[in-house]
């Protein structure tokens, strides 16, 4: 049996933090993340979990100290967004480098100047390249569901790199769904035990955390965290069938919606899936062969999945919620119109930077994309490479 509740997405996530009880979380708060860390503070506070929670001067700090917790075996935790995740650069990479399964949930929002607290990707995607697995949620009880499977493959030995779980600020974070849990005991089963090869703690087999390390070995070091990376590419499918005989769902590296036939597709992340499926379902009704792809998992980058569900279509649009400001496009846009450069026959790909600073796209934002892609595939060339939707020129 699954407890059915009305929750908010960061609700969502904190009740997952609750069921893996992890040993150390610390945090400190920043809108629209505040509530993930609020919720789980209250069940550390009732005696329901017990977590050794560290509340932290800065964002900075907190990843600090969760590299010091990991490090020293425990089962860590932490979450953030937007300037919080930027002030965590410096540990950020440090996290991956030291190959520490750290688990944080990320509530996407821009990132400043001008301020503002609502939802683009500009945060999450600008530490794509840090050594971290990246997951986006479409919804809260993805975001839940993400969060549970994220600490086994952090965990995985054949891994060992940190997870962050992506939530659209405000959009996913702040609204609230019928969210399915999984009991308790269901979830301790599933995540198991935290097995530690080296820990600070282990004074009888001493080891080593962050030494200068020179042109003599550091090469060798970076290597092997870009093979981590590679292994969790093969790796991650094998847990994902094992979390989906419990949720009865699978979590692959991407989803296709309604791609049978389709001649025009749009590709996306996060919540925006939700709005694009609708549309997809409203041109289908005209008789539009429409489709769509979700891009769940950014990193590993899935590059054969991507290119085997689009190179169908005949024209595709890839919607980023983030600007690389390179004059090329979106951080997604680039890496898939890469993938496909070896492909003989591809599809006419064009790119769609939309939401920055969480302004609202709806089904006719959308439906305008598809018919462009069917303005493209009727000339047979693509006019802008790059385009603005929902922005005033």
């Amino acid at each position: 049996m699954k407890d059915k509740l009305a929750l908010t997405g960061n609700e969502a996530v904190a009740h997952a933090m609750r069921q893996i009880n992890p040993d150390v979380v610390a945090a400190y708060p920043i809108t629209p993340q505040t509530e993930i860390v609020m919720a789980f503070s209250q069940f550390v506070a009732d005696g329901v979990v017990d977590t050794e929670t560290i509340p932290v001067e800065s964002e900075h700090s907190a990843m600090s100290a969760c590299v010091g917790a990991s490090a020293s075996g425990a089962r860590t935790m932490t979450a953030t967004c937007s300037q919080g995740l930027a002030l965590m650069w410096e540990i950020v990479y440090i996290a991956s480098s030291l190959r520490l399964p750290i688990v944080m949930p990320v509530v996407n929002r821009a990132l400043s100047a001008p301020i503002n607290i609502h939802c683009d990707h500009s945060d999450s995607m600008g530490a794509r390249d840090s050594g971290w697995i990246q997951m986006y949620c479409e919804s809260g009880q993805e975001a839940y569901e993400s969060t549970l499977l994220a600490v086994r493959i952090a965990e995985d030995e054949n891994i060992l790199l940190p997870v962050m779980v992506c939530l659209d600020g405000f959009i996913t974070s702040h609204a609230v769904e019928r969210i399915e849990l999984l009991e308790d005991k269901v979830v301790k089963g599933w995540i198991g035990e935290k097995k530690t090869r080296y820990s600070l703690l282990d004074v009888d087999n001493a080891v080593t955390y962050g030494p200068l390390d020179l042109q003599d070995y550091y090469f060798e070091h970076k290597r092997q965290e870009a093979e981590a990376m590679r292994k969790a590419y093969s790796v991650i499918p094998g847990i994902v069938n094992k979390f989906q005989k419990i949720i009865g769902k699978k979590y692959d590296y991407l989803e296709k919606y309604k791609m049978d036939g389709a001649n025009l597709a749009v590709l996306a992340l996060g919540s925006t899936c939700g709005t694009a499926k609708t549309t997809v379902d409203r041109l289908r009704a005209k008789g539009i062969k429409a489709g769509m792809v979700k891009l769940r998992f950014f990193r590993p980058f899935p590059a054969k999945e991507l290119v085997d569900a689009l190179s169908k279509a005949k024209a595709v649009a890839i919607l980023d919620r983030s600007d690389t400001f390179s004059n090329r496009g979106g951080p997604a846009f680039n890496e898939i119109r890469s993938a496909f450069y070896e492909k003989k026959d591809k599809p006419f790909v064009v790119n769609y930077i939309y939401g920055l600073g969480g302004r609202d796209i709806n089904v006719e934002d959308i439906e305008k994309v598809y018919t462009d892609l069917g303005k493209i595939l009727k000339q047979k060339k693509v006019g802008t490479l790059v385009n603005y939707l929902g922005v005033r020129e």
